[in-house]
This record gives C-alpha cells, structure tokens and sequence, in this order.
C-alpha cells in the first residue's frame, strides 16, 4: 500500500556532476533500514528537472533494484508534455515500479479537459497506480477538490499529494473521493495536521535527514495518538522550517552533506544555500543532535 511515511529523496551527484550510486545506495539502505514505507525517486527533492530523460529512467531502474523488494520505490512521471510523461511512465513499469507520482503540468496551466487527457493517457501508458501531485506553489495550477473528483474517476488514479498546506481539504477530498482515495500531505509543517484530519501520510521532505523520526511521527499520527504524535512534531518543527528557507531540495541536500551521508553537490541552477542560511541549516541540525552522524 502506497500509504505511510514515504519520503522525497534526493538524488546524490559527484563532484563531476553525475549521479553518484554509491551515494543512492547509503541512502536506500537507510531508508529500508529505518521503517520508511516507500520512497519517491526522482521527484521534486530528486532534481528530476536537471536530469536526462535517460538519468531519469537509470536512477528509478537502479532505486528498484538497490531496494530489492524491501520498500516501495514510487517513481516521478510527470511532465508538462503528455508524450514525455508517457514515455516515461511506460520504460519505468518495465524497471518494476510500484507506482507513479504525477505533478500537474506545470508552466501550460491546462484547463480541466486538458488534466483529464494528460492523465488518462498516463494511466492508459502502465497497469501501475498513479498518485496525483498537487503543489501550485510551483506548476500555478491548483487541483481543486471538484478537479481531483473527477481526475480519481480514471483507472489507476489511486490518491493524490495535496502539497497546498491546507488542510482542510481533507475532508472535503474523503467526501468527493471515497475513503479508498489515498491522501497524503506534501507539507511537512502541516503534515501532523493533515493526518490527524483523516490523511493516510506524507511524502516527506523531512525523512531525509530523520526517517526514523518520521515514521514514528507518521504511525502515532494515523493511529490516533495525538499525545505522542504532537510531542514528535514539536521536536521536527525546526528541521520542516529549515528545510524550506530556499527551494527544496537546496537545504536538505546542504544538511544531508553535513551529516556526513551525501556530497552537497547541485546541477545549476540550484547552488549551495547562501552564508546566511548555510549557517542557519547547521545551527539547526547542531541542536537536533544531527551533525557528523550515521544513524538516523
């Protein structure tokens, strides 16, 4: 099941700029290591826009098979062409996937029509579910709840990301879209919220740094208890405001190098945090007990 404490990982580069696999593979075991239900490769937080097409396909292909069967590996197939979507969609069932994360596409800002044809041909493209992914933060649409009623109609179309911070869309999605309809927060910071509201969990930017941590938070959350979710959450709020002082995945890549997992390296035009915050991002971990360890 798609569900739980799923998190956006970054995709480690070399200091020549390719993708380091050595490095993916510290953080696949990590993960499996500690509990997280399923990881995203390539997202967002994954530089999913600096990669090849064929980048893109290698790194989900090597994901599904440094993960061995041990977690779910959901792999980013959005775009703001369908064909390129697709294309995608269909090598990457072939790595053996277990879903797809879908953005909206971005930039077009499509109408209604447009998201249903997109999607559909998506969905048509694999047998595999795909996860809509709403985040008008950066495609300037947003999928309201009436959009993603009829969006949840086609095959395969199984939940969505609601990455809006508003958590009262919960209710109303459970309403238009049946309680089989996964709903899962794309907010750190409102995350806690989002479950406590009846979300089924978050895809973390978090999780990086503390996967353990998270899925506590998320399994506390979910089950209902309220006492021991709000005290994790507390602990996690500095890291959810620090990890989003620039664009993701900037400060989580930057604390991820700190703690000694990856090597802060960028594919322009994402650069290094600015001083002021490279300082912050490490005052921040310093007090979580974070910096220089290889536990999580």
């Amino acid at each position: 099941m798609l569900k739980g404490s799923i998190v956006a990982l970054v995709t480690p580069f070399t200091k020549y700029g390719n993708v380091d696999y050595s490095e993916l593979e510290f953080l696949v075991n990590k993960h499996c290591e500690a509990g997280t239900d399923a990881i995203v490769a390539v997202g967002t937080t994954g530089e999913s826009t600096t990669l090849t097409h064929e980048e893109h396909i290698d790194v989900v292909n090597a994901m599904v098979e440094l993960s061995a069967g041990r977690i779910d590996i959901i792999a980013g197939n959005g775009s703001n062409s369908t064909s390129e979507a697709v294309q995608l969609t269909e090598k990457m069932t072939q790595a053996g996937v277990s879903g797809f994360l879908n953005v909206t596409p971005y930039y077009n800002k499509p109408s209604i029509t447009g998201l249903i044809a997109h999607y559909k041909a998506c969905a048509d493209a694999s047998d595999k579910p795909q996860i809509l992914y709403n985040v008008p933060g950066r495609t300037s649409l947003d999928m309201t709840p009436d959009m993603v009623e009829q969006l949840a109609k086609i095959d395969n179309v199984i939940g969505i990301k609601e990455a809006t911070g508003d958590v009262s869309r919960v209710q109303e999605l459970k309403k238009r879209c049946g309680d089989d309809f996964i709903l899962l927060s794309g907010d750190d910071p409102t995350a806690r919220e989002f479950m406590f509201a009846g979300g089924h969990g978050v895809i973390s930017v978090t999780a990086n740094i503390v996967p353990a941590k998270m899925k506590e938070l998320v399994t506390a959350a979910v089950s209902g208890d309220t006492e021991r979710a709000n005290q994790i959450d507390a602990e996690l709020e500095p890291l959810h405001n620090m990890l989003f002082v620039e664009s993701n995945p900037i400060p989580v890549k930057w604390s991820l190098a700190l703690m000694g997992w990856v090597s802060a390296n960028y594919r322009l035009p994402l650069t290094p945090p600015e001083e002021q915050n490279q300082q912050l991002i490490e005052s921040v971990l310093q007090k979580a007990n974070l910096l220089n360890i290889q536990e999580s």
